[in-house]
């Protein structure tokens, strides 16, 4: 029987397990959740109603906080279009772009390693009739940037390379991306929710067009993100949700002024203390795996250490199950691989392009 259940049938006091499992999901800061609050009742006014206060209040929150978006980035305010999370962010910018892009350019390129959302928008994307190349990684998790380079074809369009890998913590090398991009007029796109407030970023040094943020990911809320979309020379993106003319006429709707506040909040905090944090959570890694390898034989580290997040520890233990292992470590929240595939009992694609 497993530890919990005897523990419950004991009728012992069954503690939650341990949560290490913050690339799936963060808890909301303190300090955000307080921010939003008062958006919530005493300052509940249609951000969209600006004829008066209880509406332009609403509406010069969102812009600060879109200010705050923009700063953690390294952009501009006027580039931030808010919206529900990352995964519409990606839809928006890979759909948005192509459609709005030149009708001879219909060829995009990716990684086998990506987030889930952007390997479903293009093999959608394909069977609209788009051509699109996904390049292997390195053993470390990392793109060859000559790979690259030789997959850009006279009608590519787009190139979209995560920054970080939402399983191993693999950092690409975006500038080298960027440069290569800028090179041949091709649009470049990061998903980014893995790596706002985790590592600097800066969108005109790495000359990325179209960068995608989630808000839970950095002790914001659920149910908000943004894409940051290039201001000079503007870039055109066809919207995928119309309505009102909302967000520049990119996503129809009424913004939901807590959640834009909330994320807002979570970017300003994560930039003020991204460095000490970093520090911190390093540390804390080395711990655990001179702990787990000081103990046990047979362990290895997926990806690549160096070129990693300092809050990502991902493990292979040879002759063992994930999901045996994840049985018996009921005290522990973890996971195997994406919370987004955790439906799923088929090995992660991030190992198997790793060829783990």
């Amino acid at each position: 029987m497993h530890r919990q259940e005897r523990d419950a049938r004991a009728g012992a006091a069954v503690q939650p397990p341990v949560y290490l499992d913050y690339q799936a999901t963060t808890p909301v800061d303190e300090r955000v959740l307080q921010a939003m609050l008062p958006w919530f009742r005493e300052h509940f006014g249609n951000p969209h109603s600006t004829g008066y206060s209880q509406g332009r209040d609403a509406a010069a929150a969102i812009e600060t906080a879109r200010a705050q978006v923009a700063a953690l980035v390294g952009g501009t305010a006027a580039g931030v279009v808010f919206t529900s999370g990352g995964t519409e962010a990606n839809n928006l910018a890979l759909h948005g772009a192509l459609a709005a892009g030149p009708a001879d350019k219909r060829h995009m390129i990716t990684a086998a390693t990506e987030h889930g959302s952007i390997l479903e928008i293009c093999r959608g994307l394909a069977d609209e009739g788009y051509d699109v190349t996904v390049l292997p990684v390195r053993e470390n998790g990392l793109i060859d940037p000559a790979v690259l380079a030789d997959a850009i074809r006279e009608d590519t369009s787009l190139v979209s390379i995560m920054a970080v890998n939402n399983e191993i913590g693999a950092i690409q090398p975006l500038e080298e991306i960027g440069a290569l991009c800028a090179q041949h007029s091709v649009l470049f796109h990061t998903d980014a929710a893995q790596a706002a407030g985790k590592i600097p970023l800066d969108v005109e040094a790495a000359r990325i067009d179209l960068l995608s943020i989630a808000g839970h990911k950095i002790y914001g809320p659920k149910g908000i993100g943004a894409l940051y979309r290039r201001t000079q020379p503007p870039l055109p993106l066809e919207p995928l949700i119309r309505g009102g003319g909302q967000e520049q006429g990119l996503r129809g709707g009424t913004l939901p002024t807590p959640l834009c506040v909330g994320l807002g909040a979570a970017c300003a905090i994560a930039g003020d203390e991204m460095a000490a944090e970093a520090a911190r959570l390093l540390s804390l890694r080395q711990q655990l795996l001179d702990g787990i390898c000081g103990r046990l034989a047979g362990v290895h580290v997926n990806g690549d250490l160096e070129h990693r997040i300092p809050g990502n520890l991902n493990l292979s233990f040879e002759g063992v199950a994930g999901a045996d292992l994840l049985f018996v470590l009921g005290d522990l929240a973890l996971s195997t691989g994406s919370a987004c595939a955790s439906g799923h009992q088929e090995p992660s694609h991030v190992l198997r392009a790793l060829e783990l």
